[in-house]
């Protein structure tokens, strides 16, 4: 309970730096640098080091390679974030499958000996955990989640649920708004059956926004619609929730978030961020695998870092870090 209110302290926030293999490997072939160990570990490294930028940060959610890899002068990750005031969590799912007979419907893999994985993060320092569920539009992951949320607490981490409803399709706000309140209100039931202590907990939803198809809508009609279903369907119990930025260019993402915390209604859980893309996409630009970009890399580390906490506390006014963080991130049916 103590470590889920402390990652929910308005003005700190979650870096998402769980990408597989895979993923980063893709992140890294846009930049043509090489997936190898030395690669991925020099650009963790470059995050997790990056001056000023910690105190931003409440987590950092891992890749089990990541969990047990070390700085360059040797120092294991898990150390360099937890005497900076960052929590480390770690990624616990191994990824989606389509379920047959459905409409490209998909379910969340690694339940198999997830209570002994669990505790082996636990022994190397990770504190919180997360599990992605994936969903066109539809509950079906709710018990899955739920499952995964108990097995956690049973092993000392706290669990982030996160039901994700993907933006693609031509769909309007409206449709995602409904679909955002069927999916956690059947995801809230799910954790009640199990008995999930929702105080040791956390959200990652999606923002609600119209589909990747439509025509765009405000930062204020987002948030207005976002943070309509989530007081309709998530208790006060949950010390916050932490959004994805599901494909959105940084700056909107930011801007988002801050109209939501903008918003004068009130909302009893505090509303933050769990960037992957959202806050490393202009830094991994600037980096282009050379060391001699590396500051300059941090540096736009760092003004993403602190554009987003203002946005925890609604007060970023707009504008940082120029052209890269207005480049849409958005890929289909995209998987970590």
């Amino acid at each position: 309970m103590r470590t889920a209110k402390y990652i929910a302290t308005p003005g700190k926030g979650i870096l998402a730096a769980d990408e597989s293999t895979g993923t980063i490997g893709k992140r890294l072939a846009s930049i043509n640098v090489e997936n190898i160990e030395s690669n991925r570990q020099a650009l963790r490294e470059l995050l997790f080091t990056s001056p000023g930028s910690l105190p931003y940060l409440s987590g950092v959610i891992l890749f089990e390679e990541t969990l047990y890899q070390k700085t360059t002068d040797g120092k294991p990750f898990v150390d360099v974030l937890q005497q900076n005031g960052v929590v480390p969590g770690i990624k616990v799912d191994k990824g989606t499958v389509e379920l047959a007979g459905t409409d490209g419907e998909t379910t969340t893999q690694g339940f198999d000996s997830l209570g002994a994985r669990c505790q082996q993060y636990y022994k190397a320092g990770a504190r919180f955990a997360k599990w992605r569920a994936v969903l066109k539009i539809g509950p079906n992951n709710a018990q899955g989640l739920a499952r995964y949320a108990i097995i956690c607490q049973e092993n000392g981490l706290v669990p982030i649920v996160e039901p994700e409803i993907l933006t693609d399709g031509s769909h309007d706000i409206k449709k995602c708004a409904a679909a955002t309140e069927m999916v956690l209100a059947a995801v809230y039931k799910a954790l009640n059956e199990q008995h999930v202590l929702l105080e040791g907990t956390l959200l990652k939803p999606n923002m609600v926004t119209p589909g990747s198809d439509s025509p765009k809508v405000t930062a204020e009609e987002i948030a207005e619609y976002t943070v309509t279903a989530l007081r309709r369907t998530v208790p006060p119990a949950v010390p916050g929730i932490v959004f994805l930025s599901g494909g959105q260019s940084e700056e909107e993402a930011t801007k988002n978030l801050n109209a939501m915390n903008k918003l004068q209604v009130l909302k009893p859980w505090t509303l933050s961020f769990s960037f992957g893309r959202a806050l490393q996409q202009s830094t991994l630009k600037t980096w282009g695998g050379k060391k001699e970009n590396v500051e300059k890399a941090q540096a736009a580390f760092l003004e993403r870092c602190k554009a987003n906490s203002d946005a925890t506390l609604g007060k970023y006014a707009g504008g940082s870090a120029g052209g890269l963080a207005s480049e849409s991130l958005y890929v289909k049916e995209y998987k970590y």
